[in-house]
């Protein structure tokens, strides 16, 4: 834990606060855009230890939450049909679709497993070679190149049985779908530094400079979250918007080399739906060309889909940062981990299953100042 405490020493933390709270002087609002910075916001208590100034808001930085409902629904359908063994991380399991979720597919009798890795999913087709395998592959940047590795070997060791449900969503085109929405109202972002130790940071440049926000590639712990808001502010205090590395131990500014070769090699860029948010032009991966027999949507013939969302949850305004979760009138109610009506509350990087699992059931605590 060492390396850990260094980044979580409190008097460190107070030197940051104290430096954030003399040079802020207006009322600036930021969006972290990963759901795993959310959950150390909230659980670190950061947020109520800011100035009244600084205002975060919670962005679509949840692949799990933002997975759209007929790509879950197509899952259900294809966990459903005999044969199939259909692989998936544990927090996609209780996401609801229209009328179900994966536990239920698995107490169907369905075969459902959870896996750690799409590796052991491709382990799992060589020992099954008479069952269709299924991994569902969803994630930002950081989990694609073992997506994409898993595709690659399947392809390379002639497997046949082993296909992949993709949805795969790209950090920079959110952030342009939020930047020209006309109900946005962040001024800067706090980038999510695992996708950006995959990719690099080059590609926030342009929206940077489009739309006047600073950009600052920020780790996870207290100190990296602390350090990447002071870096914000004194961007927004002195009016530049730049794009700025403050997690440099882990990000460099073109990425991982050898894993951007294998994304260009296994998947190609497509227009995607996000859940609670709508399409985003070119805001998705799919498998490429060369890998399209692996595709699960293609081996699979999924027909009568009719998808339907609940009516009364507000997660799509909680994932553009337009509300805090704790404002749907559903949140700790009718809404719970248990229970929930929408994907933020079930993921471990869902903002709503930080809000509640950190105790914020009221409206004051994260309302928009």
């Amino acid at each position: 834990m060492k390396y850990l405490d260094e980044f979580r020493d409190p008097e460190l933390a107070r030197t940051l606060l104290d430096q954030i709270e003399a040079t802020v002087t207006r009322h600036w609002v930021m969006m972290e855009v990963c759901g795993g910075q959310t959950h150390s916001i909230i659980r670190n208590g950061i947020d109520k230890l800011l100035p009244p100034e600084v205002e975060l808001v919670h962005g679509p930085g949840c692949p799990v939450c933002v997975t759209p409902l007929d790509t879950i629904d197509k899952a259900l359908a294809i966990a459903s049909q005999p044969g199939v063994i259909f692989c998936s991380f544990g927090d996609m399991l209780r996401v609801p679709g229209s009328d179900r979720d994966l536990f239920r597919v698995k107490s169907e009798g369905g075969d459902v497993r959870v896996v750690y890795s799409p590796l052991d999913a491709f382990r799992i087709a060589q020992q099954n070679p008479d069952r269709q395998v299924v991994f569902f592959g969803i994630g930002f940047e950081t989990t694609a190149p073992a997506n994409a590795m898993a595709v690659h070997m399947a392809k390379t060791h002639g497997l046949t049985n082993f296909s992949m449900l993709v949805s795969h969503v790209l950090v920079p085109p959110a952030i342009e779908a939020i930047c020209s929405s006309p109900t946005n109202r962040v001024q800067a972002f706090l980038a999510a530094g695992h996708v950006c130790s995959v990719m690099g940071y080059a590609d926030y440049a342009p929206l940077a400079e489009k739309y006047h926000v600073p950009i600052v590639v920020t780790g996870f712990e207290p100190l990296d979250i602390l350090e990447g808001i002071r870096k914000t502010v004194l961007q927004l205090e002195a009016g530049r918007a730049e794009v700025e590395n403050a997690y440099p131990r882990a990000v460099q500014r073109d990425g991982n080399p050898d894993a951007r070769r294998m994304l260009a090699d296994v998947f190609s860029v497509t227009d995607r739906n996000w859940r609670g948010i709508g399409m985003i032009p070119g805001s998705g991966w799919e498998l490429s060309e060369k890998y399209r027999d692996f595709d699960a949507a293609y081996r699979f013939t999924v027909t009568g889909i009719v998808t339907k969302e609940s009516e009364i949850c507000r997660s799509g305004e909680v994932l553009q940062g337009l509300i805090k979760p704790n404002q749907c009138e559903a949140f700790g109610t009718l809404c719970t981990p248990r229970k929930p009506l929408g994907a933020t509350m079930v993921s471990t990087e869902g903002a709503c299953a930080a809000y509640y699992n950190y105790g914020r059931f009221t409206e004051s605590e994260g309302a928009p100042r």
